[in-house]
């Protein structure tokens, strides 16, 4: 697979969804620009970190699931901002704190997966305490291909779940995982023929339906302290920030953009 192809068009439009939407303690946030395309923008990493903020305060959000659109879950970041300058330092500030608050998020985080996961659409779900994914989704992450370096802690998230020669593989070999290879190394929980997201939300529900405060309690023991994982984060985005006043890397980026457009 060549770099261009990591960044494939979806193969028919869906039309855009509502950005969010609550029901029976259920927050569902699509992971999409406003726009409708499956990318993160500086708009949609800031409305996806104020979303996340906001339903950890809110003690009638219980459970958060993320989804993209039918047929492709998310294609990573919006190269065209990587390539202005100007947009830097707007950018860095929503990506860390998207990261940041997915790092500390105090309640289960679900995604439902139909389709491409490439690059950041691929390693928030690191983050995520279940994945559902249909059995033709697929998932990449070329950071290293485009010159740039992992993000989201998963330096140290994808280790500890795939271990070292998987996650080598993985972000530096560049390999394209299918759902069941994805499955058997834990990046995936469940594999559907279809309807993900209908899979996924009942598991949300029935998540939802357990004691609050119980169900908080034995995934903070399982997780753990997540204040490293920002320590990992900063030091992610302050190598990413470097490589985009990379000439070299700069000139990547452009070429991959024009022949993803």
């Amino acid at each position: 697979m060549t770099i261009a192809q990591s960044f494939p068009l979806p193969l028919a439009e869906e039309a855009p969804r509502a950005t969010t939407d609550f029901r029976n303690h259920i927050l569902t946030i699509m992971v999409a620009a406003d726009d409708g395309r499956p990318l993160l923008d500086r708009r949609a990493y800031e409305r996806l970190a104020a979303a996340l903020t906001e339903a950890a305060a809110d003690e009638e959000v219980r459970v958060v699931v993320l989804r993209g659109l039918a047929g492709c879950f998310c294609l990573g970041g919006d190269l065209s901002e990587f390539l202005d300058a100007s947009k830097h330092g707007g950018l860095i500030r929503a990506v860390t704190d998207l990261f940041r608050a997915l790092a500390t998020f105090p309640k289960p985080i679900l995604a439902c997966v139909d389709g491409d996961a490439v690059g950041v659409g691929c390693t928030i779900l690191f983050h995520c305490d279940m994945v559902i994914a249909s059995e033709s989704s697929t998932f990449r992450v070329p950071f290293v291909d485009l010159g740039l370096v992992p993000d989201a802690a998963t330096s140290i998230l994808a280790p500890e779940r795939m271990g070292y020669a998987a996650a080598f593989r993985f972000f530096c070999a560049g390999d394209t995982l299918s759902a069941a290879e994805a499955r058997e190394l834990g990046i995936v929980s469940e594999t559907v023929a279809q309807a993900a997201e209908e899979r996924a939300m009942f598991r949300a529900r029935q998540l939802a339906k357990k004691p609050a405060d119980a169900l908080r309690q034995a995934r903070q023991l399982l997780r753990g302290d997540g204040r490293h994982l920002c320590d990992r984060i900063d030091e992610e985005i302050s190598l990413f920030h470097k490589a985009l006043q990379d000439d070299t890397t700069l000139r990547r980026l452009a070429r991959v953009a024009r022949l993803s457009a």
